[in-house]
């Protein structure tokens, strides 16, 4: 680390270690849990937010520390993938990133124990599963983001755990079906495996070269695409099946397709910017985009249905 550094410009490095733009993915995800269960009580939403928000950031922290030396190989990173830079350019000590993960994972203890005594035993049980596996993606012993587990793992945790936990901490005797919980989910779920895939790209040769087999490592950068381009077009043919099935109001699933025309113009991006290196920027940004507007349009739809004419 530089030792001439300023005290403001260690702190802008310790902000964007925490990777502060995804931090958006929780509160959405959690909004639209919370959007799904029909009741507010915002002490509780409030609490779950912040235990949520801990969480993730313990896991951003966490990943940097790990990961350290896969970002340090990595000679493709964009500002959605290869971690913060922060580390490896030199900004602050690796070990500022651990002790800031493990302070996180306290944060989210407590606010869990609290939770535990107003919501119940059970909200402790659901901390503890998001809190290890989000700490084991990139930490030993399991490190499940070098085992080709890791996109499932995110996608278990951000788009089902975080949305359940906001459903079921608002849920009351009688209230909303999670039928809908079920049916609003498996889109963003879907879009998060697809945003990972497009993210891990950039990051192939530095992961091959440190041993960490992502999905996009195992399969190759062609055949990743092909399962991008897969898993898009499910999370899209899902949104009509969905609302058949009285598993989403027809104006969500009609809200939830409108990012659609997008999705049809990166599956047929993807096929020729998994090659160009020039694209990377722009294949990780529109993956992450695909998977936001998804959800944010489902959560608009449920929080303003007069917005939407169909029933």
């Amino acid at each position: 680390m530089d030792r001439s550094s300023t005290a403001p410009s260690r702190l802008r490095a310790f902000v964007r270690l925490g990777r502060p733009l995804f931090l958006g993915g929780g509160i959405l995800m959690f909004g639209l849990g919370t959007a799904l269960s029909g009741s507010f009580h915002l002490r509780l939403y409030l609490l779950g937010q912040l235990a949520v928000t801990a969480l993730q950031l313990m896991t951003h922290y966490a990943n940097d520390y790990f990961d350290y030396a896969v970002d340090c190989a990595n000679t493709t990173p964009t500002r959605w993938s290869g971690g913060s830079r922060v580390l490896p350019d030199g900004e602050l000590p690796r070990e500022v990133a651990l002790a800031a993960a493990l302070a996180c994972a306290a944060v989210g203890a407590i606010t869990a124990a609290v939770l535990a005594v107003m919501a119940g035993a059970w909200t402790l049980v659901a901390l503890a599963a998001i809190a290890l596996l989000a700490w084991e993606y990139s930490a030993p012993p399991l490190r499940l983001c070098a085992r080709g587990l890791g996109e499932l793992a995110t996608a278990l945790v951000v788009t089902v755990l975080v949305p359940w936990l906001g459903f079921a901490l608002q849920a009351s005797p009688g209230g909303a079906s999670a039928a809908a919980l079920v049916g609003a989910v498996v889109p963003p779920a879907l879009l998060q495996i697809a945003m990972l895939l497009a993210i891990e790209i950039p990051d192939r040769a530095g992961d091959a070269a440190c041993g960490k087999r992502t999905l996009v490592v195992r399969l190759g950068a062609a055949r990743a695409a092909r399962l991008y381009a897969a898993v898009t077009v499910l999370a899209y043919l899902w949104l009509p099946l969905a609302a058949a099935l009285a598993l989403l109001p027809a104006r969500v699933a009609l809200a939830a397709a409108l990012p659609a025309p997008l999705a049809a113009w990166r599956i047929a991006g993807i096929t020729r910017d998994h090659r160009d290196r020039t694209a990377y920027e722009r294949l990780a940004f529109f993956a992450v985009l695909l998977l936001v507007a998804t959800a944010a349009c489902e959560l608009v739809a449920l929080l303003v249905p007069g917005l939407w004419h169909a029933a």
